[in-house]
């Protein structure tokens, strides 16, 4: 990791730092400030901001580049596992060094072709907003890229020699932009198995699908600037800055004193059903999850606060494990969550549509692990907590602000008051505000400004995946992969249900492998023709891939959930696994009813005629 410097040094890296986390605190902030502006415009004066959807598009290219580089700065680009660990000592420091080199040569030649498409667009002069030319936004493709190459050759270990090698990769890649033909000799299986090994010792993802994209169009005579044409494309799409917007939202609620007041609300409404403290910890994980987006944050930041609550209540301590790694996913199909909203860009379907067929399965899952809950507490005779109405209504005025949060979402996705790209930056001002000014659990200056770049660094990590993936499965609909491999299926299983039943085995094996985001990029051109094909709903389609993936979290042997229980909770990976097997079985058979009866998912967008 780059040195910020000493406490009040002024070293370059430490001007270099503080200058990328302004960056992105800027970013994020006018992202944040403009759709508002539109909604206050529209209302009260009926106009709008000059070509402001626009800059929040673009603001969302720098943000995914900026937060990239933040995230490589730190050593937190998302990758599948952290392989060379498990390697014999002498082994681990030449496969850090061979991680960081293949990423190194992949990120330049990133770099290279972004520069291209930086430069055919400053020649065809396109303007962004009046004013300024679209190639000065898409300057930070190339700077981005740049600034990752750099800084995962840096990070191949603590000695220069380290340094020096993977710097090969820097070379590499160079040569490689310079002399594409190269390549046109040789097969692509070399570098498409030096890419996996990578991948495996814990290389980055976006590694893998990048560095495969610009392997497969070299080889097919392709300029590389495909790629980041199509990483553009996707991430200065009208609907993407949603996943910014809520996903700082979500930050700013975990890291505020939210958490403590929405448990003590739960109890008090539900604290003395039987297994009242399960059913809170489904419901509130269920919340979170539905803000944040994934799973991850919701287990970090609840798990150290109702662990204790659900030992104290006398819950078997196996129990308590299992409960809160499966809630942790909880959430995914309940407006405004990320994934529903990715869905529906990559696979062009209406997303509130998909927010309404979503409610029902949705409500099953979490119904499913509360009623395991309720179950065991009847069995073991766990403690309640008795019903107040002064403490109810304590809790509930307590919690007024938080609980205005969904309200305010629900009114702007499905009100017709705002756009979704502006529900998202309303969401996130108003979490802002609750958190700063009316209750002061954060002070805007240090804890907000952390929250921003933490947040920052999390969507550029997400974010550089979901565009070279597209990069990727651009290569794989020219090369009619999709179509071939509708057609196979098509051929080989006759019966709509046998096709289900395959789907939901593919997606629990895509689901343990990949990230919900990355997974969404590359599976679904896949699947969506072969639902087309056997006449399945495209709204059906995208909850059973939704909640096949959310199972997915919870899958051994490398379900995410899995590890970040095991590291929040200080257990062995294999205690995990063994707590999880109840509520993974249970939440099995609730996506095989949601995959068997697809009125769950299409009834209620029917009714309201979406």
């Amino acid at each position: 990791m780059i040195s910020r410097g000493e406490p009040g040094s002024r070293t370059w890296t430490a001007v270099l730092a503080r200058g990328e986390d302004l960056l992105a605190v800027a970013a994020l902030a006018a992202m944040a400030l403009l759709p508002a502006l539109e909604v206050l415009g529209r209302q009260l004066l009926g106009t709008s901001v000059p070509g402001g959807g626009v800059l929040v598009q673009h603001l969302t290219l720098w943000i995914a580049f900026l937060g990239a580089a933040l995230a490589s700065r730190e050593g937190r680009l998302l990758s599948l596992s952290a392989g060379a660990s498990l390697l014999p000592s002498n082994l681990q420091a030449a496969a850090r060094v061979l991680t960081a080199g293949v990423g190194a040569a992949v990120a330049t030649l990133l770099a290279w072709a972004s520069l291209n498409l930086v430069l055919a667009e400053r020649v065809g002069g396109k303007p962004l907003i009046t004013g300024l030319p679209l190639w000065v936004a898409e300057t930070i493709m190339p700077i981005g890229f740049a600034a990752v190459a750099l800084r995962l050759a840096w990070r191949a270990g603590p000695t220069w020699p380290s340094r020096a090698l993977a710097g090969f990769g820097l070379m590499a890649g160079g040569l490689l932009a310079l002399a594409p033909e190269a390549l046109a000799r040789f097969p692509a299986w070399p570098g498409l198995l030096l890419l996996l090994v990578a991948t495996l010792l814990g290389a980055p993802i976006f590694v893998a699908l990048g560095g495969a994209a610009l392997l497969l169009f070299l080889r097919a005579g392709v300029p590389i600037a495909a790629v980041p044409v199509e990483t553009y494309r996707l991430v200065a799409s009208p609907t993407l800055p949603t996943i910014p917007l809520f996903t700082l939202a979500g930050y700013l609620l975990a890291e505020s004193g939210a958490p403590s007041r929405l448990i003590r609300l739960f109890r008090a409404l539900f604290g003395w059903l039987p297994g009242g403290t399960a059913v809170v910890t489904a419901l509130l994980c269920a919340f979170f999850t539905t803000f944040t987006g994934g799973s991850g944050v919701t287990i970090l930041a609840l798990g150290g606060l109702l662990l204790p609550a659900l030992l104290e209540d006398r819950y078997p301590e196996r129990f308590s494990l299992g409960l809160l790694t499966a809630s942790g996913s909880l959430g995914l199909l309940f407006p405004p969550c990320l994934p529903v909203i990715l869905f529906g860009v990559v696979a062009a379907t209406p997303i509130d549509r998909l927010y309404l067929g979503g409610l029902v399965p949705g409500l099953l899952l979490v119904a499913l692990v509360a009623g395991w809950g309720v179950s065991q507490a009847l069995r073991s005779g766990t403690g309640r907590v008795p019903f107040e109405w002064r403490e109810a209504a304590a809790a509930i005025w307590a919690a007024k602000w938080e609980l205005g949060l969904p309200v305010l979402v629900l009114l702007g996705l499905f009100g017709g008051l705002a756009t979704l790209v502006e529900t998202a930056a309303l969401a996130a001002l108003y979490t802002l505000i609750v958190g700063v000014v009316v209750h002061r659990d954060l002070r805007l200056r240090g804890d907000a400004r952390r929250v921003t770049v933490e947040c920052a660094t999390l969507v550029g990590g997400v974010l550089i995946i979901l565009g070279v993936a597209l990069g990727f499965t651009s290569y794989l609909v020219d090369a009619e992969v999709p179509a071939r491999a509708a057609a196979w299926v098509r051929d080989t299983i006759h019966s709509r249900w046998l096709f289900l039943l395959a789907l939901n085995l593919f997606l629990l094996v895509v689901g343990c492998l990949m990230d919900i985001f990355s997974a969404i990029v590359v599976v679904v051109p896949l699947i969506a023709p072969m639902g087309e094909a056997f006449g399945v709903d495209p709204v059906h389609l995208g909850i059973i891939f939704l909640a096949n993936l959310e199972l997915g979290y919870l899958t051994p042997p490398v379900g995410l959930n899995l590890f970040l229980a095991s590291y929040r909770f200080g257990r062995p990976l294999s205690e995990i696994c063994r707590a999880v097997g109840p509520p993974l079985l249970l939440l099995g058979a609730g996506v095989l009813l949601i995959t068997y009866l697809p009125a769950l998912s299409t009834a209620l967008p029917a009714l309201l005629g979406r």
